[in-house]
C-alpha cells in the first residue's frame, strides 16, 4: 500500500481526474486540498459545512457545483450537454456573450460529476493570481545556443 500512495503524491491532480472513473470522497478531498483556497481547514462556515455534508451523503455533482459557487464565483455553468456517450460541461465568466466571444473552459467524461470536477480545476488552474510581472525578464544562467557577437568595424 505505500507504493501506491507514493504513486498517488507523485501525479497531479489533473492526471488524477483523467484516470478517474467516477467521483469518491478522497478524489473530492483531495481536490479540495490541492486546488481549493478559500475551504478553509480550520474556521468552518456554513458554506463548508453544506459541502462536507452532501460529501458525506454521496450527491457529488451538488458538493462540486457548491465548490464552483464557493471558490470561483464569477464562473458560472454555461453548459452541460449529454452527447454521444459523455458529459460536456463549460463553465464561462460571461455567459451573457455569444459563445463564440466568450472564453469558457470546458471538460469532458462519462460521469458527470467528474466532468464538472475537472472543468472547475481548469478554471481554477485559469483564474490563478500569476506570479509573472509586467515587466518581461531575462532568463539568467542559461547557456544559450549562440553568443552574441559585436560585428561592427571600426577601423
Amino acid at each position: 500500500m505505500p507504493l501506491l500512495a507514493a504513486y498517488r503524491d507523485q501525479i497531479g491532480i489533473e492526471d488524477r481526474l483523467r484516470e478517474a472513473h467516477a467521483v469518491t470522497a478522497e478524489l473530492l478531498s483531495d481536490v479540495i486540498s490541492e486546488a481549493c483556497w478559500c475551504f478553509p481547514p480550520v474556521r468552518r462556515t456554513e458554506t463548508t459545512a453544506r459541502i462536507e455534508r452532501l460529501i458525506k451523503s454521496g450527491a457529488w455533482t451538488d458538493a462540486v457545483l457548491a465548490l464552483i459557487e464557493l471558490e470561483v464565483p464569477q464562473w458560472q455553468v454555461r453548459r452541460i450537454v449529454y452527447d454521444d456517450g459523455e458529459w460536456h460541461c463549460a463553465l464561462s465568466r460571461q455567459r451573457e456573450l455569444p459563445e463564440w466571444l466568450d472564453q469558457s473552459v470546458e471538460a469532458s467524461h462519462a460521469d458527470l460529476p467528474l466532468a464538472i470536477l475537472k472543468t472547475f480545476v481548469d478554471a481554477q488552474r485559469t483564474s490563478a493570481p500569476s506570479a509573472r510581472t509586467s515587466v518581461p525578464t531575462v532568463p539568467r544562467g542559461e547557456s544559450l545556443l549562440c553568443e552574441p557577437v559585436c560585428c561592427d568595424n571600426f577601423a
